[in-house]
């Protein structure tokens, strides 16, 4: 039985000696290292850390070592997780694949598949993006029409999805098609694993008002996928779905936890522009600051908790519904109090009048909005609270 003590000493003195003192801060925008065939370094220290951490097996720490991992338990990972933010390490990688399809392949992926996928997965070399949402059929996912047609040795997929996070810059995909279009619409549906750069595979980023984006529309035509990468039974892709998408709310805390562009720091940058509140006006918003920062403090030790819980194997999945609402509302009002502090300075966008920090504090702001919406709704994550985590029924009207 590993000793926790002389493991947390372990990790402590591998990280002092192997994390590059440059990568011991937030991560600025533009130095997001993301797993692939091609990562795209932009300083030394950054390719040195991701091999290290590579090498280590720590991509994938809790994992099991004939897939890539480390075989840590849940306790050691929290250990590693723990000395990490202490010493204020950056994550080594981005990998969406790791956070979100990883797990599932891990409990409903055979054993070809689990070779195939996830040992490169684990070390980083191949990036993955999400194929749910269609163009009507976002919220209301069930609704999907992209088709996949059982050609006797592969799979013929037509149709398209759309707000596909990094889709052109993405080597798989993990998509949801529509196997049997008889069946009811939750019953038709699977799980595929479509490679991006197979024929009939087209994408186009997509502009949103905060300036660069994210997101893409991927189309494709008559495009061959191997009958070898459906995941779980046929037409059985919508409990995959609804266990992917936990994971998913899970994953996109973790933007905040490891503060990655998508983080800022409101008492720092509040203080930046209100360094000392006179008037009520300037404490009033000052203690809402306050209030906020506590609040988001809060949130992140739950996040904490909540790992630590998976990690031991308890079933959580309802309640990452709420920690995915309350932080995307908790990112909004972030925000709004930020552009309040800064007065004027809140019009920066492309104009050299204004800082970078200012135009990009701005572009945060937006984004904040299409977060409540990204990786479902607010309006759906408070249907998905009632129902699973309140379990309060379903279809009743007011009583007069």
């Amino acid at each position: 039985m590993v000793d926790l003590e002389e493991f947390r000493i372990q990790v402590r003195e591998w990280l002092e000696d192997n994390c590059p003192e440059s990568l011991r801060t937030p991560t600025p925008d533009g130095e997001l290292i993301w797993g692939g065939k091609t990562p795209n370094f932009t300083f030394d220290d950054q390719r040195l850390w991701f091999e290290r951490m590579r090498d280590k097996n720590w991509f994938c720490p809790t994992w099991a070592k004939e897939y890539g991992g480390a075989g840590l338990s849940s306790k050691e990972n929290s250990v590693l997780e723990s000395e990490m933010r202490k010493l204020k390490c950056r994550p080594p990688q981005i990998n969406l694949g790791i956070w979100m399809l990883g797990p599932v392949l891990l409990k409903h992926g055979t054993e070809q598949q689990k070779q195939q996928f996830l040992k490169p997965m684990a070390r980083g070399e191949v990036r993955w993006c999400q194929g749910f949402s269609e163009p009507n059929a976002g919220s209301d996912l069930a609704s999907l029409r992209t088709s996949a047609q059982d050609m006797g040795d592969h799979y013929l997929v037509n149709g398209s999805k759309i707000w596909t996070s990094y889709g052109d810059k993405s080597d798989f995909m993990y998509a949801l098609v529509r196997t049997d279009p008889a069946a009811p619409k939750h019953q038709g549906i699977s799980l595929l694993l479509l490679d991006m750069h197979s024929d009939g595979v087209k994408t186009a980023p997509i502009h949103l008002i905060s300036g660069k984006s994210s997101f893409c529309e991927v189309f494709f035509d008559n495009v061959k996928v191997p009958k070898d990468n459906l995941v779980g039974e046929l037409n059985g892709g919508w409990q995959l779905a609804k266990e992917l998408l936990q994971h998913e709310r899970s994953a996109m805390s973790k933007f905040g936890e490891f503060q990655l562009p998508t983080h800022f720091d409101l008492m720092s940058l509040f203080n930046d522009y209100m360094p000392a509140p006179h008037t009520p006006s300037e404490q009033s918003l000052f203690y809402k600051a306050v209030e906020a920062d506590m609040q988001e403090h809060a949130y992140n030790l739950t996040v904490q908790r909540l790992t630590q819980e998976m990690q031991a194997g308890i079933n959580n999945f309802g309640l990452m519904s709420i920690m995915k609402l309350v932080h995307t509302e908790q990112e909004i009002i972030k925000f709004e109090l930020l552009l309040d502090a800064m007065g004027y300075r809140a019009l920066g966008w492309e104009d050299n009048n204004f800082t970078e920090q200012e135009q990009a504090i701005n572009r945060a702001w937006l984004n904040s909005f299409s977060q409540a919406i990204a990786g479902g709704s607010s309006e759906v994550q408070l249907n998905i609270i009632a129902k699973r985590v309140l379990q309060l029924p379903e279809n009743k009207g007011a009583q007069t």
